[in-house]
């Protein structure tokens, strides 16, 4: 019995194990099976009794605790393999920025186009038909441009109550304000179908321009809150189309519905009333749709850039810091005076396009229409095709300046091709002109929100069209009176030469795009990298 003892003892000290075990006579080499099943009883109360302790860590040999070795699947893992830990967190954190994207996102762009189509209607139903309208109330061309001009005025100040409360509030409530007020200046045109009530057409379009405040801001913010990465430019750009198209549609309209008629006031007036009462019905359906499809965001995010950004602003958020941050921006900077100046062109030529075809060629008005129209439509046409482009090439620079030299190149072919008595010239350049022009104004936007993310795409957007509202007052006061002063060749080279102004602007511009950047870092992520050899 020792000998045996005396065996297993060295067979132990061989395998390894080590020197300070003690030898020990178990209960069984008495042969006592009694204790033998006590200490089994008492070992289990203990064992119960006491808490769960982590495993002990092996020790070296000068008595410092070694790290436990890391298994080899967690060293493929990212990061250096962090454990456990950190892959549960990964995947939360894969989780909370789940993307997704929704049918309904169609929905929202189209009645957000479409009462933007109203809007942009109301703004230029007035000027394309200035005659009449100064025969029926009896007031100057001046007082009639005024009614477009109102637009630019109210943009200005408002601009800056209205995106703070699409930054605080979401887009639902601004989106609101902005289809019902555009209902409710529809309506309020209706009161004013008489000769004596100038003032009141006045109000009711002071009311529309408000309405506009709280839709030209939005194209952006829609666009990245509703749509992916690889569509958020064609969306902005079908949102300024809907605007576009309100405005094509008030070239092309008035003048059919309201014909000149200056020997019978009953029938202008009657005319005009069809017009109003029209506007307002179809005002009315869109603002319906907007309080039942219009939603804040989608459940799930579209993008890695709007994943990363809260829900709702965080309570150190001041709408005040972001406006200093976007003008402490250069690249931003030099963006609003490029705008502006080409915007604000595009809205002159606009509004003082009755006037200069008239100017240049007797009984047009209905072709004076029809050319806006071409403008328009021509412009809709570029606005689609620069948002594909820089959804596929992400150039927003380069695309920016060139189109900027064309929409110059184009403003001077038609301010001197304008008067060579070829009314079917002025349609081609027109439309070339439009399709350039038109055409920024959703790169504008996208760039504008690229080169200041994370900051409010509807502050950034707010500020730009501020901008064009301003450009757009000075440049039509201006081209208004040098055409009425002169003659239209000599407003249209006014504008020229601040177009190639703002094309040296737009040079000078640093194309930084940090949401592209976010997105890209984001796919990135995904990416895992292959061992050279199999463990």
């Amino acid at each position: 019995m020792v000998a045996g003892e005396l065996v297993q003892e060295h067979l132990r000290a061989d395998a390894g194990s080590p020197d300070n075990i003690t030898a020990v006579k178990t209960p069984e080499s008495d042969g006592d099976a009694a204790a033998v099943e006590r200490r089994k009883e008492d070992d289990d109360d203990a064992a119960s009794a006491l808490p769960l302790l982590p495993l002990p860590q092996e020790e070296d040999k000068e008595g410092g605790e070694l790290e436990e070795k890391p298994d080899e699947r967690e060293a493929m893992l990212p990061n250096g393999g962090a454990g456990e830990a950190a892959a549960e967190e990964e995947e939360e954190e894969e989780t909370r920025l789940e993307t997704r994207l929704y049918l309904r996102r169609f929905a929202v762009l189209a009645v957000f186009s479409l009462y933007s189509l109203v809007n942009a209607f109301q703004w230029i139903h007035y000027s394309i038909i200035a005659n009449v309208f100064t025969s029926y109330y009896g007031v100057s061309n001046s007082e009639v441009d005024w009614l477009s001009i109102v637009y630019m005025v109210a943009y200005v100040p408002l601009i800056f109550p209205a995106t703070w409360l699409l930054d605080r509030r979401g887009l639902r409530l601004t989106a609101l304000l902005g289809a019902g007020l555009n209902c409710a200046g529809a309506w309020l045109k209706c009161a004013s179908v008489r000769p004596d009530l100038f003032g009141v057409t006045m109000a009711a379009q002071v009311v529309c321009s408000v309405a506009q405040v709280f839709i030209l801001g939005l194209p952006s913010r829609l666009a990245s809150v509703w749509f992916g990465p690889r569509e958020v430019s064609t969306a902005c750009a079908a949102a300024v189309l809907g605007n576009q198209l309100g405005v094509a549609i008030g070239f092309l309209l008035p003048p059919v519905l309201v014909p000149t008629t200056p020997n019978d006031v009953e029938l202008t007036g009657h005319n005009i009333r069809v017009m109003f009462y029209g506007t307002a019905a179809v005002s009315t359906a869109l603002f319906l749709l907007t309080f039942i499809v219009i939603r804040d965001r989608p459940a799930h995010p579209p993008s890695q850039a709007q994943a990363v950004l809260p829900d709702t602003p965080p309570d150190d958020y001041s709408y005040k810091q972001s406006i200093l941050n976007l003008m402490k921006n250069k690249a931003f900077i030099l963006l609003l005076i490029s705008y502006g100046i080409l915007t604000g062109a595009f809205y002159s030529v606009s509004t003082l396009l009755n006037q200069m075809i008239m100017a240049c060629y007797e009984n047009q008005q209905l072709n004076a229409g029809r050319i806006g129209l071409t403008l328009v439509v021509a412009g809709m046409v570029g606005s689609i095709l620069c948002g594909l482009w820089l959804d596929h090439t992400k150039t927003y620079k380069m695309t920016t300046l060139i189109v900027y030299v064309l929409s110059f190149l184009g403003m001077v072919v038609f301010t001197f091709t304008l008067d060579l008595n070829n009314i079917y010239l002025v349609f081609f350049t027109g439309g070339v002109l439009g399709f350039f022009m038109t055409g920024y104004l959703p790169l504008g936007f996208e760039f504008g929100v690229e080169i200041t993310y994370p900051e409010s795409e509807g502050t950034s957007s707010g500020l730009l069209n501020a901008f064009a509202q301003i450009f757009g007052i000075i440049f039509t006061l201006i081209q208004g009176r040098l055409t009425t002063d002169y003659n239209p060749l000599v407003g249209n080279i006014f504008l020229c030469v601040w177009i190639l102004l703002g094309i040296l602007l737009t040079a000078l511009i640093k194309s930084e795009l940090k949401r592209h950047n976010v997105n890209m870092g984001a796919a990135g992520k995904n990416l895992r990298a292959v061992p050279n050899e199999c463990p």
